[in-house]
């Protein structure tokens, strides 16, 4: 967009220019007069756009920040590290009866797949986290695809399980990766409620940030770590006394939970 503001600046000055001077120029220079003149009516109204320009309306109709169930709130773990604490989680989970969806990173569970088969065992949701944890905006079309489709190849080749929902590493999207997710069959999720545990490592600020407001629909996001832990029978516990139950994302997305 930058390039076409500066083109269309360029040809409105040009104009300007040869039309105090119009008087000296013969016949031929008046039609390229005209021409300037239709150029830059073309450029007011169709506007140039680069590759890298985003049509965020376009963007954000795709993009999932919730789901439609009454009751039901969804937790979302973006698993890149920390066996340990996933396996606590998935404790913890088991004792509340709760569900959840894993967002995988695909380089860790090359080396977990003993850990990618209990969160399977247990019942939850597996979704696509990339592979190497990369900012996709900045990737080319192809290595955008190659990072959602080695995940996903990896996770159904080790569990039998066939991704549906993409969570973009450090929230970060544009255009071009919700396409090519969607392309792929998965559906771009995003969240309502960020606990911010990969930065404050706090117990306290996780349980207010997941349960604040809280209501139905939600997805909340967390990640596997000791103090997320921590507070996670907490949360659990405040939902259900909110008539809440923890579910999957993709259950939050059918009607009803």
């Amino acid at each position: 967009m930058k390039k076409s503001k500066v083109f269309l600046g360029y040809l409105k000055e040009k104009t300007n220019r040869i039309l105090k001077n119009a008087k000296k120029y013969s016949i031929a220079n008046n039609l390229l007069i005209g021409f300037l003149i239709i150029c830059v009516a073309f450029a007011c109204l169709y506007p140039f756009r680069s590759d890298g320009d985003i049509q965020v309306d376009k963007v954000e109709d795709k993009v999932i920040r919730s789901g439609i169930s009454n009751d039901g709130v969804s937790l979302m773990f973006n698993v890149y590290s920390d066996k340990k604490s996933v396996e606590r989680i998935l404790e913890i989970l088991f004792a509340h009866n709760a569900k959840a969806t894993f967002f995988i990173g695909g380089s860790w569970a090359d080396d977990n797949i003993d850990c990618l088969k209990k969160i399977v065992e247990g019942g939850h949701e597996l979704g696509n986290h990339g592979y190497f944890h990369k900012n996709h905006p900045l990737l080319t079309k192809a290595q955008n695809q190659k990072e959602m489709v080695l995940c996903n190849e990896f996770v159904e080749k080790s569990v039998g399980v066939k991704i549906a929902l993409f969570a973009p590493p450090s929230g970060a999207y544009d255009e071009q990766t919700v396409v090519i997710a969607e392309s792929l069959g998965m559906k771009t999720i995003m969240w309502s409620k960020d606990t911010i545990d990969w930065r404050d490592k706090n117990s306290a600020l996780v349980y207010t940030r997941a349960t604040k407001n809280v209501k139905g629909g939600e997805f909340v996001l967390m990640h596997p770590t000791p103090h997320t832990a921590d507070a996670l029978p907490d949360i659990l516990n405040y939902y259900e006394s909110c008539n809440l139950r923890a579910i999957t994302v993709g259950a939050n997305l059918r009607e009803g939970g």
